[in-house]
Parts: C-alpha cells; structure tokens; sequence
C-alpha cells in the first residue's frame, strides 16, 4: 500500500441492488493514476454493513481522503447510505443516467455489477461529486403516504373495471359483485384518509406549506400532484439544473440520427414514473384554464400536426420545469412574466417535438400489465390510475 504522501485520495464504489452491495476499493495517487485496491460484495443488510466497513477501514490509509459513491438505486440504497452518513462518512449519490453516461465515456461496453463498482470508484475519484444529503422526515413520510395513495388508485381502477366487465356478462354473479363493491368502497374510505394525512402534514410543515401554496397559484395544479413532486425528488434537493430533473423524470429525448438517416426521436421514460404520472392530470388542467404559456404550447403543437398526447406530454415537461423553478425561486407564477420570457423559451420547443406514436388518442379501462420503474415498484401508464382527483 502507497504511503500517505503518495495517495491523493481514495474511493468505494458501490453497486446497489436489492440483496447485495458490490463494492471496489480504489485509490489516486500524486500522478492521479487510479487503482483498484479490492473487490468484494456483501449482503444490503445490516449486518452485510458493518461486515463492509470493517474491511473498508481494513483497505483505506488513515488521513487520506475517503470518499463513497452509488448510484440512486429506487430504495435500496437508502439504509446503506443513512448507516454511512450516520458514521460520518463522506457519501455521494448520483442519478443512473450520470453513473451510466460516465460508464459510457471511459469505454466500458460490458456491464454487471462488479464493472459499476469499479467505474463508480473511477469516477468517485475523478470528480468532485455533491454531498448526499438524506431525506427529511417529513419529506419520507410524504413519499410513504403518496406511494401508497397511487397504489390504493390503482387497485380501485382495477376493482371498478372488474365490476364494468362483471355488469356486461351473460350471467350475474351477486357474490363476485357484492365482494368488488364492498373493497372498492374500503379503498375509497383508505384514498381519503391518506389524502387527509397528505393535506395535514405539508400544512403543519412551515418550510413546506409556503412554497406550495405558492406553486397553487398555477391554476390546474393540485395539492397532491405537488406533493409526488416533493415526495419523490426530495424537495427537488437531489437536482443541479432542470437537465437533471427533466433526465431523472424520464422525460429526456432520445434521438435518432447518424448521417443522412433521420429517424424519429422519442421521450425516454427512463426514469420514475410516478413523477410522470402524476404530471398527467395537472396538464389537462393548466390547458383546460387556458394558463399560459401552456395552452399556446399545445394549441401550437397540435397545429403543425402533433397528437393530443404528444402536446400534453410536452405540457407535463414544460409545467415541471415551472414547478421547480418556482419551488427553487420561493415565488408565485406570474404569467407575465412568462409572457416576457416567449422568446427564450422556445429555445427548448424543439426537445418537446418527439415521436409517442398512436397510443396517445387510446384510452385504457383497465392496465392490463406493469412495467418496473426506476425503483423497480411497479408502475402503469393508463390514466385512469391517476390518483382519481380533479385537480382546481
């Protein structure tokens, strides 16, 4: 092991995933040359923890910088990364996306879990990453409570589907009928408890309840669409720049193009998708109350041939910008002042133009299927799952 005056600093990289933890021990010398010191992988559990930093402390040389870093990985990461902060460790916690493009650059073409904790060491090294700051209580509470309303959503959609199909078969079955009212009306009864408790616990928060009922005054967005927002980004804390925020939300473009070939770009949708779903309704919302710039955005989209859903998806992503700008700035939106600022921002019209194909003008009764999220929880894309409330 090089001595002290030889190392600059030293890294952990560390692979997430929900039983295990792979994690690389790398160092940087006067040079800046990197390398790997160890490899090895744990359980993500607590004892896999203490186990971790007993070989940790095992590898690292006293007085020289030691600094951790993961990816964002859903939840999973979120107990080994409270045991480091609560150790007094040095931790980072970057987006996937950030983690995946840096991958990328160096030359890493092959991937499982031992080559990310080796590039995520490279990287811990190479950059100086922002520190992770843990979600606050309340913040953690609000995402329990509005990860459990969507699913609550979800299951009455089902149920109320259920009984739809049920009133339309050949033979009436008052048993299956009087079971699916009876859960569609306990859920109903659980919807509006959590809503209460959502409700109550942004007012009694003073740092919270401020900012949002600034962000109320965009007419059409609702209590409980601001609380996903606040809920699944930290009180947008976790964002640099609206890149970030826009990438994390799975509303980046992906395009299609090499040469003369011009292929249609798309929306990515990689990334958490209870964000992109509870934008959904918010956007019919600031349209239908003619709130500008919204309704000339996709009044415009729609002239040159766009599709309902695509001028409303590039409503959502246009609206989410504004509702971090405005937590970011503790303002009120004026639209005013949005009419001063047309001409920049149709710098970014462009970005908005991207290919969702037919599926838009489709509506589903029931999802028929889920697909896993950023967090791996899973989510569905049908509107009808869309918390069920009327946005004022």
């Amino acid at each position: 092991m090089k001595n002290q005056s030889e190392l600059l600093s030293q890294n952990l990289g560390v692979d997430v995933s929900k039983d295990s933890l792979d994690v690389t021990f790398s160092t940087m010398d006067v040079q800046r040359q990197v390398k790997v010191k160890a490899s090895r992988k744990f359980f993500n559990t607590l004892n896999g923890f203490k186990q971790l930093q007993k070989w940790m402390e095992s590898k690292r040389v006293k007085d020289v910088e030691l600094r951790i870093l993961m990816e964002a990985t859903g939840i999973y990461y979120e107990q080994f990364a409270w045991f480091l902060y609560e150790k007094e460790y040095t931790v980072s916690v970057i987006l996937p996306t950030k983690a995946k493009r840096y991958l990328q650059a160096i030359g890493n073409k092959s991937k499982n879990d031992k080559i990310d904790a080796k590039g995520l060491a490279q990287m811990g090294l190479e950059q100086r990453l922002p520190l992770w700051q843990p979600l606050s209580k309340n913040i953690y509470r609000l995402r329990l409570l509005t990860r459990q309303l969507e699913d609550f959503n979800n299951q009455r959609t089902v149920f109320l589907n259920q009984l739809h199909a049920l009133s339309h078969g050949a033979y009436a079955v008052k048993e299956v009928e009087k079971s699916l009212k009876k859960l569609v009306k306990e859920l109903e009864k659980s919807i509006a408890q959590l809503e209460k408790s959502i409700e109550k616990l942004i007012t009694e928060d003073e740092a919270l309840s401020s900012k949002v009922e600034k962000i109320l005054s965009i007419k059409g967005v609702g209590l409980k669409t601001i609380a996903v927002l606040l809920a699944e980004t930290n009180a947008f804390a976790t964002f640099e720049n609206q890149g970030q925020l826009v990438s994390y939300s799975g509303y980046d473009i992906i395009e299609n193009q090499s040469g003369q070939k011009t292929g249609k770009s798309r929306m990515s949708k990689k990334g958490n998708a209870h964000i992109r779903r509870a934008m959904h309704m918010p956007a019919f919302g600031v349209v239908r109350n003619k709130v500008s710039p919204f309704v000339s955005l996709h009044e415009r989209l729609l002239g040159r041939g766009k599709t309902k859903m695509q001028a409303y998806v590039a409503v959502q992503r246009k609206l989410l910008i504004l509702i971090w700008a405005l937590w970011n700035k503790n303002e009120s939106y004026d639209p005013e002042y949005n009419q001063k600022e047309k001409n920049t921002s149709s710098n970014d019209e462009p970005k908005l133009l991207f290919s969702l194909g037919s599926e838009g003008d489709k509506k589903q009764v029931a999802p028929a299927d889920t697909e896993a999220t950023q967090d791996e929880l899973p989510c569905k894309e049908s509107p009808e799952v869309l918390f069920s409330l009327e946005q004022s």
